[in-house]
């Protein structure tokens, strides 16, 4: 964990956790702890699963500096009393399992607009860390520029994707870019590639796809943009309490990323050994255009959901760059990546004996 000591607030101030229950949530609050803070709010959902949050909070014997509001950001008053007095927010939650774009706009841009609206009220918050997605990004790049990094373009259509998360998150970005251009909140963007750890354990559709009952890789050499989920807590926390940061986006990915090819070789040797069919570039390109062709064709009949916006977003090859997170967070990985697989491919090795 990072030794950074200057913060924007004292270990005395109110913060705010959203999702603290979730796959994330759980890490972020373990770090806060770690770090010694003595006043964390964690709303939950009356539908939560709270067992990885109270083992968290045991673990630290932080029954006296956390405390667990069942609410809902929907409910205008639930935001305002949830952020009373909070110093800092990270907000982590969002509308995940979304299968629409009403959903996901719902779940992801009216809550973060009630939550702004109740921080505004309160005119105490020093950060509001939003935590977004790498699939805001188009897969466009400017000419000549050959690393992916935050200066990546923004999907100028995300309505046209078959993801309503991503196109939640995109609209929840440009919220809470317009409240700190018109109501002066501080906030911090943080853009997580794909976040693994146990307790995940599915291989991202960056690799490949199984849709129709055999596995097509598609990644080949591109990098996959992992964030293990430690990491990930560690750049949240840090994006929180680091001054001199308002306003900034970070992209979240680990060190010495792994190719879509290297990924799907460990997955098989490390938990079990299948089938695949590799789509080199040219022909997962035309798999996705003939998709979006027929779909046209069929006038929403068949789903559009590999289209050439998919392809350049998902598959097409990249090398990624965390030097800004690295640079302007002082963040370092808590976690290698070789040692990161190995933990992910343990759990996924675990769930298959449970199943």
């Amino acid at each position: 964990m990072s030794q950074q000591t200057e913060h924007i607030i004292g270990r005395d101030d109110p913060i705010l956790v959203t999702g603290a229950s979730g796959f994330i949530g759980g890490r972020v609050v373990d770090n806060l702890l770690e770090r010694g803070f003595q006043s964390i709010r964690c709303l939950v959902r009356t539908s939560s699963n709270l067992a990885r949050l109270e083992k968290v909070i045991a673990a630290h014997d932080g029954q006296d500096r956390v405390k667990m509001v069942v609410g809902n950001l929907l409910s205008r008053e639930s935001a305002r009393e949830v952020s009373r007095n909070a110093k800092l927010i990270l907000h982590l939650a969002a509308g995940t399992g979304a299968k629409s774009f009403a959903d996901a706009y719902l779940n992801s841009v009216v809550t973060t607009r009630n939550l702004l609206d109740a921080v505004r009220e309160h005119g105490c918050l020093r950060r509001f860390v939003s935590l977004s997605t790498f699939s805001v990004y188009s897969g466009n790049l400017a000419p000549g520029e050959r690393v992916f990094n935050e200066g990546a373009e923004v999907e100028k259509q995300p309505e046209s994707r078959a993801e309503a998360y991503g196109y939640g998150k995109q609209r929840q970005d440009e919220l809470v870019i317009a409240y700190g251009e018109e109501h002066q909140v501080p906030y911090v963007l943080l853009r997580p590639g794909v976040v693994y750890g146990p307790g995940k354990h599915s291989i991202t559709g960056r690799v490949g796809i199984d849709t129709f009952g055999f596995f097509i890789h598609m990644g080949g050499g591109g990098e996959i943009p992992l964030s293990y989920v430690e990491n990930c807590a560690e750049a949240i926390v840090l994006a929180g309490l680091r001054p001199g940061i308002d306003g900034e986006v970070f992209n979240v990915l680990d060190d010495e990323l792994p190719t879509s090819r290297k990924f799907l070789s460990l997955y098989k040797k490390n938990v079990r050994g299948f089938r695949s069919i590799y789509f080199p570039k040219f022909a997962s390109y035309l798999f996705c255009a003939s998709w979006e062709g027929m779909a046209a064709l069929t006038k929403g009949q068949l789903p559009m959901q590999f289209t050439r916006r998919e392809w350049r977003a998902y598959w097409k090859s990249f090398r990624y760059s965390n030097e800004k997170l690295r640079s302007k967070l002082g963040w370092k990985a808590p976690v290698k990546t070789a040692e990161g697989l190995d933990h992910f491919f343990e759990s996924c090795r675990e769930a298959l004996r449970n199943d």
